[in-house]
């Protein structure tokens, strides 16, 4: 893969990418890290890019795994010494059209399903994640985190119910 090739996908899908780093993050410093070391290690593997194939789960595959692979090393890294973080604000985008209190209303409620979402385990986080704010399909997220289609299914499925359960405790309806 050269310079050229990995300009077109950061043009043609970069944003679902950047996304989906953000949601694994939780945090901009570090989603915007995943980010570039997603595109730089498209970069170093020397692969070559099939469009016809769908080389947006690729990236995903490279952000996932560099996600991964960072949270063992920060594991084995806090074993030693505990560190946290800071900052857990996240940008949300609302729309215009609403009024005020709609605004409020659906700001409150978002950042409560983040929160739901961000207690979740990872299993069930990721693909939720990449379901709903990156687009993928059920195979697509099953290549991508490497178990079967069912398996996937099958997270999406408790993953639902246990946001609409927790969204429930919290007092809200539908």
């Amino acid at each position: 893969m050269d310079a050229r090739e990995i300009e077109r996908c950061i043009n043609e899908f970069g944003t679902d990418i950047y996304r989906f780093c953000l949601k694994l993050c939780m945090d901009k410093a570090d989603a915007e890290d995943l980010y570039q070391q997603s595109f730089l290690k498209a970069l170093e593997t020397g692969q070559t890019l099939d469009w016809e194939q769908n080389p947006k789960a690729l990236f995903f595959s490279f952000a996932y795994n560099l996600w991964r692979s960072d949270r063992r090393k920060q594991a084995r890294r806090n074993k030693i010494a505990p560190c946290g973080n800071l900052d857990d604000e996240a940008e949300q985008v609302l729309r215009s059209e609403e009024s005020i209190e709609e605004n409020y209303f659906r700001k409150e409620l978002i950042a409560e399903v983040d929160q739901v979402i961000g207690t979740l385990p990872e299993k069930i986080r990721v693909p939720l994640t990449l379901f709903y704010f990156s687009d993928c399909s059920v195979e697509q997220i099953a290549a991508i985190i490497k178990k079967p289609p069912g398996t996937v299914k099958s997270r999406l499925f408790k993953g639902r119910k246990l946001i609409k359960k927790r969204l429930e405790e919290s007092g809200y309806e539908r």
